[in-house]
């Protein structure tokens, strides 16, 4: 995970809800399916099984590992393309390369954030660094696609590149847990990163028995993923841990609780519903059938973009 020293950290704090507010009851649970992607990295499907209209405006989430590679072993994904949507690359551990055919660009580690906005199309690579392949080691990351409303899916593409540095930190009152937030405003307080819809992205470590109760705006959904250690959810106390999703229901605030034994990770979303169609397939998302294969199309004849010159690759063993 992200190092987090004391000397370089302002810390807000978040407060106390009053007694006039709601707590959001536990909707659902659901455990994330394991699998491979790209080049053949394992993954954990966050929200498999979770309604479009319930995600909304999230399309899905991969949790990528955590995983401690062995030399060579560390694989990504090669040149491909996205229309529709945006791209959100949270890596806690090892690294990444990005590239884009928009000119976008960077090594993303260590509680680095790449958000990428796909727009109309753009092709991009996402791989290992060479130093990594060869080494092997921790890798720990996380990609979230967040859907664009009709008008602004053919805008042009874009990307932010949001440093550990720059993301807003906060406590609850007793300091038990701290809070990265990397979009979105929580309880007055705003993160870096700029979203096109209003929604809210945030990593919490809870230490081992904290109790988190955050004000949530009533107005978005919530859902929160385990990534590491267990817990419970809800003023009901829902068990619940690693790979998996919990869906809340209506209310003002949302309780995690950590177990006693070991701090609990947990990826914090939610968002203003944009409460359109949806059509997805593979790395495009629009809102009909024909968009979807006018964007085939549009790839197939190279509309979205080409590999630049200096174009990155996969490092392989040679």
């Amino acid at each position: 995970m992200p190092a987090v020293t004391a000397d370089t950290l302002t810390l807000a704090r978040i407060s106390t809800p009053g007694a006039e507010v709601t707590d959001r009851p536990v909707r659902s649970i659901t455990t994330a399916p394991s699998g491979f992607e790209g080049e053949g990295f394992p993954v954990r499907r966050a929200f498999a099984g979770i309604a479009k209209n319930i995600l909304d405006p999230f399309i899905m989430m991969d949790q990528m590992g955590e995983v401690d590679y062995r030399p060579y072993e560390p694989r990504g994904t090669d040149w491909h393309p996205h229309r529709g949507f945006e791209t959100v690359t949270y890596i806690m551990d090892g690294a990444f390369i990005h590239q884009d055919s928009h000119g976008g660009g960077g090594v993303i580690r260590d509680g680095d954030t790449q958000w990428m906005t796909a727009g109309r199309g753009i092709l991009h690579i996402e791989t290992p660094p060479e130093s990594l392949v060869i080494s092997g080691g921790l890798f720990h990351g996380l990609q979230l696609w967040v859907n664009l409303p009709s008008r602004e899916k053919m805008i042009p593409p874009a990307y932010q590149n949001l440093e550990a540095s720059l993301i807003t930190l906060l406590t609850t009152p007793d300091a038990g847990t701290l809070i990265r937030l990397i979009a979105g405003d929580l309880n007055g307080v705003t993160g870096p990163g700029s979203t096109r819809t209003p929604i809210v992205m945030a990593h919490a470590t809870l230490s081992p028995g904290a109790r988190m109760v955050l004000p949530w705006n009533s107005s978005y959904n919530a859902l929160v993923y385990g990534l590491k250690g267990n817990g419970r959810a809800g003023s009901e106390r829902v068990g619940f841990g690693l790979g998996q999703a919990v869906v809340f229901g209506v209310g003002d605030t949302i309780t995690i609780e950590a177990s006693p034994n070991e701090p609990f990770d947990v990826i914090l979303l939610g968002g203003e519903p944009i409460g359109e169609p949806v059509e997805q397939h593979g790395p495009f998302v629009m809102n009909t059938r024909a968009e979807l294969a006018q964007a085939v199309e549009d790839f197939q004849r190279g509309r979205l973009g080409t590999v630049p010159a200096n174009g990155i690759t996969p490092f392989r063993r040679r």
